[in-house]
């Protein structure tokens, strides 16, 4: 709904007031009357009438008021779909700055609050309001379109879009600030998202992928810590707790995803990824060197450090840990990744399967010394501590 109104008013503030105050009718209005037999179109029209009266009183922008221009009881709701799809290329329109792009998508899509948005990235609540305020401000301001961008533009324009949801995703995956591995509420809150995408753009493999990819993720959320709060890694994990339901959905929009591109995307690639950890019964069984190619081929269409990273630990496992550390040792090298604590985290995991002690404890206390989640940090820290003890039981041999 107030994806709707924006397009007839250009304002975003104007339409979200105008639907509250539509809500705000019906409550006052039902009781004595009774709900009406498609409640949705009576708020659309209600918030329609209001914004006139409301642009009547401060004669400051143009409106169309004919009864066939934006909205009607008739039309409306056959709108709704375009206008949500025109609201989310224009929450992640380029101009706006990354983090304005995930709060106003958060806002206007996924109906945060500003309290929920500043605590779900752990940022005062005044900077948040901020934030939202400035950007709706640019939007006005720049007059940034409210509209499906043109077949050329599509594909950036979906790329962006496609990120700021997965950026959302793995801020829920793998909490940055907070106390907890996982927050459950943002994976939630993107895999809606991603739904509504596809909804949207049913024949797009790429927000397909991306849907797939989320799903089939959060599908092993239960088994991903301890009772007592602590990291499981994926060998470890009792994959009886993972999510069967999300998983067969996951490779349904996968299968989908596949059969609609003959050269998949980023999305789709990595979804595909994911879908060979999820069939496998257990991690004997897991198709390593399928991953390691995937791996590979993810590199060939959006190349970047952390991608090799992954198919650094699908190399060691698919053809042992030497043939991994050279490519981390490479990674390492270049520099690329010298804030990321998971760089020091896998080298000194491989370097423990070569029996290489001594180096694994320094990779581990490198890792410590780069912001990481508390519960990684705790794992890191008991890594150390295994390499330590070992080593203590070296020396008191020599001794």
């Amino acid at each position: 709904m107030v994806s709707a109104l924006i397009r007839l008013l250009g304002d975003v503030d104007a339409a979200e007031e105008a639907v509250q105050g539509a809500f705000v009718a019906a409550l006052e209005a039902w009781p004595r009357s009774g709900v009406p037999r498609n409640p949705a179109a009576w708020i659309i029209v209600a918030a329609r009438n209001q914004a006139l009266d409301r642009v009547r009183r401060e004669s400051k922008r143009s409106i169309k008021e004919t009864s066939g221009a934006g909205l009607t009881a008739s039309e409306s709701e056959a709108e709704l779909g375009d206008d949500r799809l025109s609201l989310i290329f224009t929450c992640c329109h380029p101009t706006l700055s990354t983090r304005a792009q995930v709060a106003l998508t958060l806002r206007l899509l996924g109906g945060l609050t500003v309290p929920e948005i500043a605590h779900a990235f752990l940022t005062p609540e005044a900077t948040t309001a901020q934030t939202l305020v400035r950007a709706k401000r640019k939007i006005r301001g720049a007059g940034i379109p409210y509209r499906v961008p043109e077949p050329e533009a599509l594909p950036e324009r979906l790329r962006a879009v496609l990120t700021v949801l997965y950026l959302i995703f793995n801020e829920g995956y793998y909490a940055t600030g907070a106390g907890s591995l996982v927050r459950p509420d943002l994976c939630r809150e993107a895999i809606s998202l991603g739904r509504t995408l596809v909804e949207l753009m049913p024949y797009e493999p790429e927000p397909l992928g991306l849907l797939a990819l989320m799903l089939l993720h959060d599908s092993r959320r239960a088994a991903r810590q301890g009772p007592d709060g602590e990291l499981v890694l994926l060998e470890d994990q009792d994959r009886s707790r993972w999510d069967q339901l999300q998983i067969a959905e996951g490779m349904g929009m996968l299968e989908r995803a596949l059969r609609r591109v003959p050269h998949p995307g980023p999305f789709v690639l990595q979804a595909a990824i994911a879908s060979l950890h999820a069939q496998a019964a257990s991690p004997q069984q897991t198709d390593w060197r399928q991953i390691a190619l995937l791996y590979g081929r993810l590199m060939a269409v959006s190349p970047s450090p952390v991608v090799e990273l992954n198919r650094a630990v699908a190399v060691a496992m698919a053809g042992g840990p030497a043939a991994g550390l050279a490519i981390v040792e490479a990674i390492d090298a270049e520099g690329t990744l010298a804030g990321y604590h998971l760089l020091p985290a896998v080298k000194g995991h491989l370097l423990r399967r070569l029996d290489r002690w001594q180096e694994a404890a320094a990779a581990y206390r490198r890792a410590l010394e780069l912001p990481a989640n508390a519960v990684e940090q705790r794992h890191i820290e008991q890594r150390l501590a295994q390499c330590e003890a070992r080593l203590g039981g070296k020396n008191a041999c020599r001794s």
